[in-house]
């Protein structure tokens, strides 16, 4: 594989186990996720450190004990040091091989802000009890939810 196209796939890896070290963390994620998404971090460092071994003196393979955290930043600084060559993630414009129009979306913006503005403060709020469901266990009783 030439190594433009290598270097892609790689920062892309990087990208998406950063992304799904965070999701991990805020849901309680276990030590077997962390101990996936570092390995993943520690065999695309091997690899392009052999493609490039200078970046050896920069990064480092991440130890067994580092946190979700942690291996998203260091997820996210590797790929960055990369974006020169492979560019920027994408943006808007395309997701997943579709397009869409922007002037479209412009004119969606303006007439539902307020409504997604909504829907984001609803999240906000509701997350910590997202978090809490998610963790409990399934024979474990519910708390009596407080008023307020």
């Amino acid at each position: 594989m030439e190594r433009e196209k290598e270097l892609a796939k790689l920062v892309n890896v990087l990208r998406r186990t950063s992304r799904m070290a965070l999701q991990s963390e805020w849901t309680g994620g276990s030590t077997d996720a962390a101990e996936f998404c570092r390995e993943q971090y520690n065999r695309v460092l091997a690899r392009l450190i052999e493609l490039d071994p200078s970046i050896s003196t920069v990064f480092e393979p991440l130890p067994a004990e580092t946190s979700l955290t942690v291996v998203a930043m260091a997820c996210r600084q590797l790929a960055a040091y990369f974006e020169d060559e492979v560019g920027t993630p994408r943006g808007f414009g395309k997701a997943y091989g579709f397009r869409f129009d922007p002037h479209m979306f412009k004119e969606f913006w303006e007439k539902s802000a307020r409504e997604i503005e909504d829907l984001g403060e609803f999240i906000r709020e509701s997350i910590e009890e997202w978090a809490r469901q998610k963790k409990k266990k399934p024979n474990e009783p519910e708390e009596p939810k407080k008023s307020a």
